[in-house]
């Protein structure tokens, strides 16, 4: 399906070619935008509630006598941590493409 989807793009004329990159780009950062706030969310509140970091915490490693609850949200923190990590890795991968953005009158349709 890929090549067949590939040939097809490129079959199309440039201008149309540019706009579906354009409009894909602005959605998949926007997308990418709101994963990495929900991600950097849940890091913080793992901050503010254990009153550290998790490379903090991943030095001290947890005590002898933590709660299960305390197991499960190392466990969720870290994974939280790795999802921001990949959204701004992703991020800015899409920079330089970002970077040319959409005409302003485009750029109002782009979601909808």
């Amino acid at each position: 399906m890929g090549i067949e989807v590939e040939k097809t793009f490129l079959a199309l004329p440039p201008e149309e070619r540019e706009a579906i990159i354009g409009y894909g780009t602005a959605l998949r950062v926007s997308a990418l935008r709101k994963r990495l706030f929900m991600a950097e969310s849940k890091v913080r509140y793992f901050e503010e509630k254990y009153k550290t970091t998790l490379a903090g915490l991943d030095a001290e490693g947890l005590a002898d006598d933590a709660s299960y609850e305390a197991h499960e949200d190392y466990i969720m923190w870290h994974h939280w941590a790795a999802v921001a990590n990949k959204a701004q890795e992703e991020l800015e991968s899409l920079h330089e493409i970002a970077q040319q953005g959409l005409p302003l009158e485009k750029l109002a349709y782009a979601g909808n």
